[in-house]
C-alpha cells in the first residue's frame, strides 16, 4: 500500500481555472435556489409536472443554499461537494421517476462534474486523495 504524499502545490493557472468551473456551477446552482424560495411560477409548474408538492419548493431553495454555503467555504469544500452530490442524485433521481427527457437528466450530472472537477482543480489535498494517472 502507497503511503499519501505531502500534496502538490496548486499553480495559480489550474486554482483559477477550478474557481472559474465552480463559478459557473454556484451561480447557477443559487439562481435554481432562489427561484425556488420565492417559488416563481415556472417553479411551481415544474412541481407539479414532477408530481412534488408545490410548498416543497422554498424549503428545497433553502435547503441548496445550506449546501452551497459549504461548499464555498474552502475549509469545508469537500464536505459541501458532497451534499451537493447527493443534492443533485434526487434532482435526477426525481426526473427519472417522472420519466423526463434526455437533457433534464444528464443536466445534474453535468453540475455535478463541474462542481467535483472545479474543486479538484482549487484543493490539493483532494488530488493527494484522488490521484489521476497519466
Amino acid at each position: 500500500m502507497q503511503a499519501i504524499t505531502a500534496p502538490m502545490p496548486t499553480s495559480k493557472p489550474m486554482l483559477w481555472i477550478g474557481r472559474i468551473i465552480s463559478g459557473f456551477a454556484v451561480l447557477f446552482l443559487i439562481f435554481d435556489a432562489v427561484i425556488k424560495v420565492i417559488n416563481i411560477q415556472p417553479v411551481v409548474d415544474s412541481s407539479v409536472q414532477l408530481g412534488l408538492p408545490v410548498n416543497l419548493a422554498p424549503s428545497i431553495g433553502i435547503l441548496l443554499l445550506i449546501c452551497l454555503v459549504v461548499y464555498v467555504v474552502p475549509q469545508t469544500a469537500v464536505l459541501g461537494a458532497i451534499l451537493l452530490t447527493g443534492y443533485l442524485g434526487g434532482a435526477l433521481a426525481i426526473q427519472l421517476r417522472s420519466g423526463a427527457a434526455l437533457f433534464p437528466l444528464v443536466f445534474p450530472i453535468i453540475i455535478g462534474v463541474l462542481i467535483w472537477g472545479g474543486l479538484f482543480l482549487r484543493d490539493p489535498q483532494l488530488r493527494t486523495l484522488v490521484p489521476l494517472r497519466r
